[in-house]
């Protein structure tokens, strides 16, 4: 990074710095997505398809639920999903954008750092010491919602989607595309998500938002929890319920921070 200050940068001299930020961005990207590629069994048989096997973590669970309690009806995914591939090259196309998208997800700390190192040049010192956290805060959002949508909303996806029927008379034999389509939108969605509190954090720190704000929308923010879990999770109660709660939660947490901000703000 430029020891420049940023009022002294032109906008070329700002655009040739972003320009770097985002080429060492996807390298890392690249670099991962590459290691993911290689590491094929690990990628696919363990993480990919773990949670379609009943010995996975979450069936398990479920199942020693419902046989403590007598509830059988939640013992999840039993069955092990029948999946299938009907293009010539579509598994290897597959492999390849499973690749990158892992390469996303494992650089994503970096690609923040990278973000920070973009913008930090345009704070003022207290600003960059309250900030100090940032990357490190916003990888751990990010990973608990990762392992909150896998270890939970894509069992339950699972479950539901692929046991789901119109009539008995049609066997439900997925194709590979769908199956790989869903988890990884629900994984990716419930990630970004996750971020709502460091989102609220930056726009209450260039005063975008305010937590009088926040705390008026606090019911419209609460309807569009509800619309966003129900596109991401299948349309039954009790998912949307476990994703409303968190993002519900999230925002509150946003609105501690906000007023944190305030505060700060307020005794400078």
């Amino acid at each position: 990074m430029s020891e420049k200050n940023s009022s002294e940068m032109s906008f070329l001299e700002h655009l040739e710095e972003l320009r770097w930020h985002i080429i060492r961005s996807l390298a890392a990207v690249l670099i991962l997505a590459v290691l993911a590629f290689i590491f094929k069994r690990i990628l696919f048989d363990i993480i990919i398809l773990g949670p379609i096997h009943p010995d996975f973590f979450t069936n398990r669970v479920f199942c020693m639920i419902a046989e403590r309690f007598n509830m059988p009806a939640i013992c999840i995914n039993q069955t092990p999903l029948a999946l299938q591939n009907i293009n010539m090259s579509g598994q290897f196309t597959m492999h390849l954008w499973i690749a990158v998208i892992a390469g996303i997800i494992i650089a994503f700390p970096y690609i923040f750092w990278e973000f920070w190192k973009f913008i930090r040049p345009a704070l003022y010192p207290e600003e960059i010491k309250q900030s100090r956290g940032a990357i490190f805060f916003a990888s751990i959002l990010f990973s608990i919602g990762i392992l909150f949508a896998y270890y939970l909303i894509c069992p339950l996806s699972i479950e539901f989607f692929g046991n789901y029927k119109v009539s008995e008379s049609v066997e439900n034999i997925i194709n590979i595309d769908s199956y790989i389509s869903i988890i990884s939108s629900i994984i990716l969605a419930c990630g970004i998500m996750f971020e709502l509190p460091m989102l609220i954090f930056f726009l209450s720190k260039v005063g975008l938002v305010t937590t009088r704000f926040l705390r008026k929308y606090r019911r419209h923010a609460i309807v569009i929890s509800l619309a966003v879990s129900a596109i991401i999770t299948p349309p039954d109660v009790v998912s949307q319920i476990m994703v409303c709660i968190p993002i519900i939660a999230l925002y509150e947490a946003g609105i501690i921070i906000a007023k944190r901000i305030e505060k700060k703000n307020q005794s400078t």
